[in-house]
């Protein structure tokens, strides 16, 4: 098959049954293209072959069979190393645990197993999944493919540089603050964060634990939709996930949306949103009314309050969870002359300039004399933050946003002005505050031809509402180009 062949889940699926070429085939030539574009791109850190082919040649022997195929046979996926994989080097991104690997798969992984995906590797991202741009990353920054002189989002960058590129069908990332839906946005592809609680957090290596989330990017909504249907259900193994039905999220998302009410808050269009952003996410939304969708403008007053809410609550959440990392257990060991200037030296040498931050800010914010005045009150804004929704939802069936303020900015441009980088991330960390799911699906791109993303906001478990307005959106914009 040639390279500019554009695969989709239902096109592997098809191409399987028809016999036009074998599982092993088609990861060989992923592989192919993972040789040609990764040392430009560096969006993997692992590949995974003796795994991926033995996976494949099981596809292929069902294939011969005659058995029916689960629902993922073939499709070549990038796992993002923050989520566990048996046998498979598992680094986060970090000295920390560069040799590291897991003896067990994560629900998720064990689940896409099932299913038949290929797993091709693991892929780059900030190191913990700390970043909104992949350039804190231990073993170097990812490129964007479309623009490499750009960043690709973060945190989990990697996996959407993957997907963009043509190097994986779909992957896996994960979203505290809008680590999935950024990078998709910069990268042009949909990426999904779905409600907390409804894909299971174990095997997930924790940032902060009340906010991460593992979801889907994709070539298309349709087959984030399809790798939703996979991952998504309850788990014994993690206490936060929820016994909520898994719906058939394919056929959500190709629902007609004729007769939704969208709402659109002024306080997502103010200041710092860039003028093309705007005007590419004001075309995603006129096309929707024309599909029959009724506007509705509102507002979230507490808005203004969520980046440093965020970047409380999450940090005080990782000076907790990274306080594992001591050089006892497992991972990074640096020896010295007593046990306080080991763990000294180990968390000095294996962590990074940006972790280290966030472990400090963290720390602070859960000390005594400044708990209550911080963490405590970070807690009670969020709760304010999570009502916004809950009122907005009153009123409307989904919220429609921007996903980032810019397209992806240069390398290096931000590096040194932590708070620009944080407000990058300022439309994306409400959802995640409130729990709600979100998508970003592309809506067209600037004149210099860089990506633009439109956020989709639904209420909890209400994942196939925001697949069937993205997907809405998705095929509107394509019969136009």
């Amino acid at each position: 098959m040639s390279e500019s062949v554009s695969w989709t889940v239902p096109a592997v699926q098809s191409a399987l049954k028809a016999k036009k070429i074998s599982a092993r085939e088609l990861a060989a030539e992923f592989y192919g293209r993972i040789d040609r574009r990764n040392p430009e791109l560096n969006a993997y850190l692992t590949v995974s072959p003796e795994r991926a082919y033995a996976q494949a040649d099981r596809v292929d022997a069902a294939v011969a069979r005659g058995d029916e195929l689960p629902p993922l046979a073939g499709v070549p996926i990038a796992i993002k190393d923050v989520i566990s994989t048996l046998g498979i080097r598992t680094t986060c991104a970090s000295k920390m645990l560069e040799t590291y690997i897991p003896p067990y798969d994560a629900t998720a992984v064990e689940k896409l197993d099932a299913a038949g995906a290929v797993f091709l590797g693991k892929t780059n991202c900030d190191e913990f999944a700390m970043g909104g741009s992949n350039e804190n990353s231990a073993y170097g920054p990812v490129r964007n493919p479309l623009a490499p002189d750009r960043v690709p989002g973060g945190s989990s960058g990697g996996s959407a540089a993957a997907v963009a590129a043509g190097l994986a069908v779909a992957a896996l990332g994960t979203d505290t603050g809008g680590s999935i839906r950024q990078p998709a946005s910069f990268c042009g592809i949909p990426g999904l964060m779905p409600t907390y609680g409804r894909v299971s957090r174990y095997g997930l290596v924790a940032f902060a634990s009340s906010l991460d989330k593992i979801g889907p990017l994709a070539t298309t909504v349709a087959d984030a939709a399809a790798v939703l249907s996979v991952i998504a259900g309850h788990d014994a193994n993690d206490s936060t996930s929820a016994p909520v039905p898994v719906a058939d999220y394919v056929a959500e998302a190709a629902k007609p949306v004729q007769g939704l009410r969208i709402g659109v808050p002024e306080d997502y269009f103010g200041e710092g949103l860039d003028p093309e952003v705007r005007e590419r996410v004001e075309s995603g939304i006129v096309q929707l009314e024309r599909l029959g969708c009724k506007r509705v403008p509102l507002r979230m007053p507490h808005t203004d309050y969520a980046i440093a809410t965020y970047y409380i609550l999450a940090t005080a959440e990782a000076s907790s969870n990274l306080a594992r990392y001591d050089g006892v257990r497992y991972g990074l060991r640096v020896p010295g002359a007593t046990l306080t200037e080991m763990y000294r030296q180990t968390r000095v040498r294996g962590f990074g300039h940006e972790v280290k931050c966030r472990i400090m800010l963290g720390t602070y914010a859960l000390s005594a004399g400044y708990y209550d005045a911080y963490y405590l009150r970070a807690q009670r804004v969020r709760g304010l933050i999570a009502r916004d929704f809950a009122d907005a939802f009153q009123e409307v069936d989904a919220i429609i946003t921007p996903t980032a303020p810019t397209p992806a900015f240069r390398l290096g441009e931000k590096t040194s002005d932590p708070l620009t980088m944080y407000l990058a991330d300022i439309y994306t960390v409400t959802g995640s505050l409130a729990g709600v799911p979100g998508i970003s699906v592309p809506c067209g791109t600037t004149k210099a031809g860089l990506p633009v993303g439109m956020q989709i906001f639904g209420p909890h478990f209400r994942e196939g509402l925001v697949l069937q307005i993205a997907q809405a959106s998705e095929r509107a914009r394509n019969s136009e180009s």
